[in-house]
């Protein structure tokens, strides 16, 4: 999906809730089905649970931050309340540039439920939200990489017309930061 195709989802300028009622979707756990929202970093497919996400919101100006490591890239004002902001492609140590400018990514504000701060993730592009079968997630894989990988499995989502399957890696975006607090 393209930056127009996202941008249903996001709006011109607006915030878009992510949020939804646990009793009205299954979650991993109860019917064998897993929600998330998926993004592009760089040229790969990532998602992360879709209870760990507030809303998503266009790129807006970002105020640096002195002494604090590359990957945090400053914060925002979001609604009044100061939002820090993570570029997630270099707390993964992902190399892979952008197919666009900076200004044309999106960032997805996290539930501060599972946060000790409010703190947004800066990705590439928002693509969807999506429902997959637990039988359709390869979690093996994912624990032989290893847990400072931060992966919970891999994702094999039906691409139509194609006899072969997309792959999404689904991270576990609480531990991937969980030490945000100690660098700021």
């Amino acid at each position: 999906m393209t930056k127009s195709g996202s941008e249903g989802m996001a709006g011109e300028g607006a915030g878009v809730s992510m949020r939804k009622n646990p009793q009205d979707t299954a979650t991993a756990g109860s019917s064998g089905t897993l929600q998330v929202v998926e993004f592009l970093l760089g040229k790969e497919y990532f998602a992360i649970d879709l209870f760990d996400v507030k809303e998503v919101v266009e790129y807006t100006t970002i105020t640096k931050l002195p002494n604090t490591p590359a990957f945090i890239k400053g914060i925002i004002d979001l609604r009044g309340e100061i939002t820090t902001i993570v570029d997630l492609k270099q707390r993964m140590r992902i190399t892979e540039e952008s197919v666009q400018p900076e200004e044309n990514c999106r960032i997805i504000v996290l539930d501060e439920k599972n946060t000790k701060s409010k703190i947004g993730i800066m990705v590439d592009d928002v693509l969807s939200v999506s429902t997959f079968e637990m039988k359709n997630v390869d979690t093996k894989s994912a624990s032989e990489i290893g847990d400072e990988m931060s992966i919970l499995g891999i994702i094999k989502k039906s691409v139509r017309d194609k006899e072969t399957n997309e792959l999404i890696i689904w991270i576990d975006i609480k531990q991937l930061l969980k030490d945000i607090d100690q660098h700021m």
